[in-house]
């Protein structure tokens, strides 16, 4: 998907807005959002030994992710850093490298591996997922509705494609808006399908506590199954159950009170 967004559309991206904010898109929104997918934990822990690395964690925190990205995402659209970025190599680097970095970043407390905060559960992820999108709307509607040309540096290109310059621009905003509608409504989903199956596990590992007579309380199992470890739960659930039935004598006093067979009569 990087490789997708940096070359395949080609000069045109240089020439007409609309089309580099597909490749924008394309970066900081899809790209991210596919990379922390396919992380997991066993692949972060060795990156996490390192203590810069462990210590940047903390910036992945909701609290945190939001501002950052929307900050990012506004200060490169400012028309002066957006226009060096396109007249200087160095620093359409470094805005796609922020892009993306920003991104992921902003994509882990969602949907990555790392722990979230206690607080940070369906309704949180809910109203995150609400609060991003509603910063890239606002920005959208800007390119969609102004009156005013930001960028000159697309003059050129939009004449050369026969596009007025506030054309382009609306355009831009639009496809923004599209994206973005079309990727919360499959996170909508996402988070539906996700709260539906936590129900079931979490009703499950209760049901299986109370039928073999453990404590489970109904805090822990919640807390186990947004973790992601529902199943380790169930393993140690299993296990306490596998001893009890081993040791039937343990869990009832009154069988060392029964006499063997025959033993009154020997009296």
């Amino acid at each position: 998907m990087i490789g997708v967004a940096l070359t395949s559309l080609g000069a045109a991206s240089q020439d007409l807005l609309w089309v580099h904010m597909i490749e924008h898109l394309l970066l900081g929104d899809i790209a991210a959002l596919l990379i922390v997918l396919g992380l997991t934990g066993p692949l972060l822990a060795p990156v996490l030994r390192v203590r810069v690395f462990d210590r940047l964690r903390a910036l992945s925190h909701p609290a945190i992710a939001f501002p950052l990205w929307v900050i990012d995402l506004y200060c490169w659209h400012v028309s002066s850093l957006y226009q060096a970025a396109l007249r200087h190599t160095g620093i359409h680097a470094l805005e796609h490298a922020m892009f993306l970095g920003f991104g992921i970043n902003m994509w882990m407390c969602l949907v990555g591996p790392l722990p979230r905060p206690s607080w940070f559960g369906n309704l949180g992820k809910l109203i995150y997922i609400v609060a991003v999108r509603l910063a890239g709307t606002v920005l959208g509607n800007i390119f969609l509705w102004s009156g005013t040309v930001f960028y000159p540096y697309y003059l050129a290109g939009d004449a050369r494609f026969h596009i007025s310059p506030l054309a382009d621009q609306s355009i831009a905003g639009a496809i923004m808006m599209v994206e973005e509608s079309i990727l919360t409504l499959g996170l909508f989903c996402w988070l539906f399908l996700r709260t539906a199956r936590e129900s079931e596990e979490r009703q499950e590992l209760l049901d299986y506590a109370s039928a073999n007579g453990l404590e489970l309380t109904d805090a822990r199992a919640a807390r186990a199954v947004s973790a992601g470890r529902g199943s380790e739960l169930r393993e140690r659930l299993e296990a306490r159950a596998a001893v009890r039935e081993r040791m039937p004598e343990a869990d009832d006093p009154s069988a060392h009170l029964q006499q063997p067979a025959g033993a009154s009569e020997r009296t």
